[in-house]
């Protein structure tokens, strides 16, 4: 009667399947891209992703509006919230020098279809991004020629009044990016090029922003006079965080490039740290002159710093400004179409979109079909759609990765190392010699069960513990614990304390507005899952990790990452009901294409274990250590007809 039911065993498989890891390759320095960009070219690129025409409209709207001159503290706070997760992306990209970003690291250590999910979000989060800048750099250019080009447009072309639609098409803002499209697909060293300049001159703007505002500045502005320093108090300041943060979100594109890097070990940690560092203090220097040169709640939101330097008579400065502030735009526009097809060819190479964005120009070394494609469908965004409602998305995109890869930082951390090539060095290969010691010589067919065959004959030593397993201390009051897997406890741990995260902000955020619940349940409920998020965290903690790596390695985990976690769930629970609602079905789109598509083509499927005769040879060698054994009749290739198999001999004796 319930024949046409799934058996428990077809659905182990397919959950395994859905959760299935990426097997990396031995030498990771190798590759179809053009190693060629320096740390140099790396911090530029993140400086653009990060410093953009928010230095130039948030800075003013977040004084104004939400913070007062407090916008300071509001972007220090936002800068350390943006490095727990910089550091993520730093170690994962020196690890793991690959294109993809959050895709590729969450692929490596969590599973493929949370993967595919959240490259499926960032990959609308850039096509939204970059078509928002585009209009933003439109409408920018259209407000120094008094809006002569949109009035023209309305006059020939026409107006609509469509939902979803822009009022009118903006040919300007699809015109820069088709330009933009067409630069990128020459290859990284010309678009890295094209952002030195356009740096080079948004930096130089802002060193002269600086030294004016400092010359122009007046301390009474900060007075009690005018407000004080905080007029909205601690809720203004956090607040005015949770919008600066988004400030913070292009140094992404470094990791996204590491496939790219000459040394991507030393040079994408560095080039975060430099990048977030730099943009950082532009911020808050720039919040400080601005709230110095005029009193904070005269700012116009618009274009806080020219009209700043317009009203205490330095008119001209204005257009150094508005060049500045196109520059900038510039950058981020190149910095959304630098990584958006690379992070398209990591999920085409790996089987899960679709093949034909897996190529690379032969001569230009770029994913060029991806950046045509996505470089016209972004024109089109910005050609004729309505992006104010649809921008709050990226913000949930962001946030969402940032979760994945920080999770995925613990989960990497407690694991055992699979496969531990030595390092290369920058354009080197590593080398074929196995390492020596215990771990050595752990052959990759094996990766699957490998785990379960070091629990067997293991003595439990004090002296040697793998990553994974329970720390020695910790042994006489878990001892339930070291009967797991490595790694399992681990895991677990972590669903767990990201389980808690959500109960824990859901009460902080909805707890008296939503659930009107009384103070006595609000309190309890605030107990409870702040205890299980901390012993979740203790249970982590109380496990092995790998040390001594080559690499760079963020400090304090798993505490770093877990902050980060509960910073990027609060935030994604602080947005409108409406994104979340675009959210859901953005991912029921993704999960068509993962399930129509991604699942029966992903490369895993070729790797996966096929029931073969060597199940049988684990259960039969009567002594001696077992380790040693399972290397010594490792597969070999299947004898010719009529000849015996000498491993098979092994197992009849």
């Amino acid at each position: 009667m319930a024949s046409w039911l799934p058996r428990s065993a077809d659905l182990t498989r397919f959950c395994q399947k859905l959760n299935r890891v990426k097997t990396l390759e031995d030498d990771m320095m190798e590759t179809s891209f053009n190693r060629c960009l320096s740390t140099i070219d790396l911090t530029l690129l993140g400086i653009g992703g990060m410093v953009g025409s928010g230095l130039y409209v948030l800075t003013g709207t977040v004084a104004k509006e939400i913070a007062g001159p407090a916008v300071i503290v509001s972007f220090i706070i936002a800068g350390f919230a943006s490095l727990l997760a910089a550091l993520c992306y730093a170690e994962f990209g020196a690890r793991v020098p690959k294109t993809g970003s959050a895709y590729m690291f969450t692929y490596v250590s969590v599973g493929e279809i949370w993967a595919f999910l959240i490259g499926w979000n960032v990959l609308l989060e850039y096509m939204i991004g970059g078509a928002a800048v585009a209009r933003a750099w439109s409408g920018y250019l259209d407000s120094i020629f008094n809006h002569k080009i949109k009035n023209f447009t309305e006059t020939h072309v026409g107006t609509w009044q469509v939902p979803f639609l822009a009022r009118y098409p903006d040919f300007l803002a699809a015109a820069i990016l088709l330009v933009a499209t067409a630069f990128i697909s020459f290859g990284a060293k010309v678009s890295s090029w094209l952002n030195h300049v356009f740096s080079a001159i948004s930096m130089g703007v802002i060193l002269f922003i600086l030294v004016m505002g400092f010359v122009l500045a007046q301390p009474k502005n900060w007075s009690s006079q005018e407000g004080g320093f905080a007029p909205y108090g601690l809720s203004g300041i956090m607040a005015g965080t949770a919008t600066c943060f988004y400030a913070f979100v292009g140094f992404d594109v470094i990791a996204a490039s590491s496939e790219e890097a000459r040394n991507p070990q030393q040079a994408v940690p560095r080039a975060i740290a430099f990048s977030l560092g730099l943009a950082t203090g532009a911020y808050i220097l720039v919040s400080v002159v601005l709230t110095l040169m005029v009193p904070w709640h005269t700012l116009d939101p618009d274009s806080a710093l020219a009209d700043a330097f317009y009203r205490r008579g330095y008119a001209w400065a204005g257009f150094l400004v508005a060049a500045g502030s196109i520059c900038a735009m510039n950058t981020v526009l190149l910095s959304n179409l630098f990584s958006l097809p690379r992070i398209v060819y990591a999920m085409a190479e790996d089987g899960l979109f679709f093949q034909v964005f897996s190529r690379v120009h032969p001569r230009t070394q770029v994913p060029v079909v991806g950046i045509v494609v996505f470089g016209l469908l972004m024109a089109l965004l910005a050609l004729v759609f309505d992006l104010e409602a649809l921008v709050q998305f990226l913000s949930i995109g962001t946030l969402l990765a940032y979760t994945f890869v920080a999770a995925s930082i613990i989960v990497l951390r407690f694991q055992q190392q699979k496969v531990d090539a030595p390092v290369p060095a920058a354009g080197g290969r590593p080398s074929p010699e196995p390492r020596e010691g215990p771990s050595a010589g752990e052959l990759k067919e094996y990766e699957s069960f490998s785990d379960k065959l070091q629990l067997v004959d293991r003595d439990k030593s004090k002296e040697h513990r793998e990553p994974g397993q329970l720390k020695a201390a910790f042994e006489p009051y878990l001892e339930f614990l070291s009967d797991f897997y490595p790694g399992e406890v681990v895991t677990v741990a972590v669903v767990t304390l990201m389980v808690s995260a959500i109960c824990l902000c859901s009460i902080l955020v909805f707890g008296n507005t939503h659930l009107h619940l009384p103070t006595w349940s609000y309190s309890l409920l605030l107990v409870l899952f702040s205890l299980g998020f901390l012993l979740s965290l203790l249970l982590i903690w109380a496990h092995e990790q790998q040390h001594g790596t080559r690499t760079f390695q963020i400090p304090l985990v798993p505490l770093s990452p877990a902050l980060s976690i509960v910073l990027n769930i609060y935030l994604m629970l602080k947005l409108s009901y409406m994104t979340w609602l675009r959210f859901a079905v953005w991912l029921l789109l993704g999960l068509l294409v993962y399930f129509g598509y991604g699942i029966w083509h992903s490369k895993e499927n070729l790797r996966e274990p096929r029931p073969q005769r060597v199940s049988a040879r684990y259960v039969v060698f009567p002594s001696g250590s077992l380790e040693e054994r399972v290397q010594a009749v490792q597969p070999s290739p299947q004898p010719p007809a009529g000849l015996p198999d000498a491993d098979t001999e092994d197992c009849k004796r």
